[in-house]
């Protein structure tokens, strides 16, 4: 199967597609990017699904629908979980990788009670709630100082979801396996990308990454947290577009 240019970036929880918005923008001649919605979020009319897998398939299916053969496939925060589940399920369809802050390890026992408790809010109180809880966390100090406007787009796309996709979602990221035995068969150019500020997934997970990956590059953000590609859309479009163009290249 051939690589034709093509580049599937799939968002971070609680978002959707319009995260990916600064890249889209800002893609290289020659690319075309597909930023599909998770099962329940943004635009998606499928009904939410509850493990790491079945959201993986729902990628797949946006490649199939598209009559993608192979592509450059990543994503951000849990956005990194599917892109690593699909690899496992389906490794031919990879041209190459992006990682953005996330990381491979499967949750803590006490992660695991924060997102039982994450989904009990959400249904009790709804995404306005989770908002809350999670925007000190998703955006970097530096972001919170200079960017206030940026707190508010994001607060809008968690609010936009429904509480059941988020819900979901978090019991999926819950479920999900510890990948880091797969990562020294990643046989694909890799890019991994983490915020400076970064509290949610810390650099050091991004570090991991790129050890455990044979010939993975890795870039740290400056004045970026969890959600670098939002914060410092320049420096992670440039940083992502090289790669892009290295790829491309390759063919």
């Amino acid at each position: 199967m051939s690589f034709e240019g093509h580049v599937v970036l799939i968002h971070a929880f609680p978002l959707h597609a319009e995260l990916w918005k600064p890249q889209v923008e800002r893609a290289p001649a020659g690319t075309r990017f597909l930023t599909p919605d998770l099962p329940g979020f943004g635009r998606s009319r499928e009904v939410p699904v509850r493990s790491m897998e079945d959201l993986a398939r729902s990628v797949l299916r946006a490649l199939d629908e598209a009559k993608i053969d192979r592509a450059v496939i990543g994503g951000l925060s849990m956005g990194g979980y599917v892109t690593l589940a699909l690899y496992r399920m389906a490794a031919e369809r990879f041209a190459g990788m992006i990682l953005a802050d996330t990381r491979a390890t499967a949750d803590t026992e006490q992660q695991r009670e924060g997102r039982r408790k994450m989904i009990a809010t959400v249904r009790e109180r709804g995404p306005s709630a989770v908002a809350d809880e999670m925007l000190p966390k998703l955006l970097g100090e530096t972001t919170h100082r200079q960017q206030p406007a940026l707190a508010a787009r994001v607060r809008a796309m968690i609010e936009s979801n429904p509480a059941e996709a988020i819900a979901a979602a978090a019991e999926a990221m819950m479920g999900r396996p510890d990948s880091t035995a797969l990562l020294p068969s990643i046989s694909v150019p890799t890019l991994i990308i983490s915020g400076a500020e970064d509290v949610l997934t810390p650099p050091s997970d991004a570090e991991a990454l790129h050890a455990g990956i044979p010939g993975s590059r890795l870039a740290i953000l400056n004045n970026a947290g969890h959600l670098s590609n939002l914060e410092a859309p320049d420096a992670f479009s440039l940083t992502l577009n090289a790669f892009l163009t290295s790829v491309s290249a390759s063919r």
